[in-house]
């Protein structure tokens, strides 16, 4: 499936079946079920008062320490010089075990006046709601104005 896109519940469903086989549960049972659990979601824009090419380092930089790249497409992302999407999939909630889902979408404004930058991050939610999205794209974000 290289090349083609893979939703993140797709791409969800299967870290957390990985993640339950990790531990001797039944890790096909587990992505079926994450598929249908629902997600939390949060998006945060902002700033960077840098040109591209340093927006997208510092962005490049944040993310790479936060998890492995997901190699899919992003949809949504147009092949353009001044704009890029950049996704992880990284750990938040309890332990770090819950899977999270980043995309950070860096797009050059106007007249060289920095770049506008839209990060979401998305997890599956259980019983116990742990809001690992919100609170994985507000670390996030806080590391990428610092």
């Amino acid at each position: 499936m290289d090349g083609m896109d893979l939703g993140e519940d797709e791409i969800l469903a299967r870290q957390l079946a990985a993640v339950a086989s990790s531990v001797g549960a039944a890790g096909g049972m587990t992505g079926r079920i994450a598929r249908r659990m629902k997600k939390n979601v949060h998006e945060i824009d902002l700033i960077l008062p840098l040109p591209f090419a340093e927006a997208l380092g510092r962005v490049v930089r944040v993310l790479d320490q936060a998890g492995p790249r997901c190699d899919h497409a992003v949809p949504g992302t147009e092949l353009r010089a001044d704009a890029m999407a950049v996704r992880v999939v990284t750990g938040g909630g309890f332990g770090g075990m819950n899977p999270v889902v980043v995309t950070v979408f860096v797009d050059a404004l106007p007249g060289g006046q920095g770049c506008a930058v839209k990060l979401r991050a998305a997890a599956k939610e259980g019983l116990i709601k742990q809001r690992a999205g919100q609170k994985t794209a507000q670390r996030l974000a806080a590391l990428l104005v610092d």
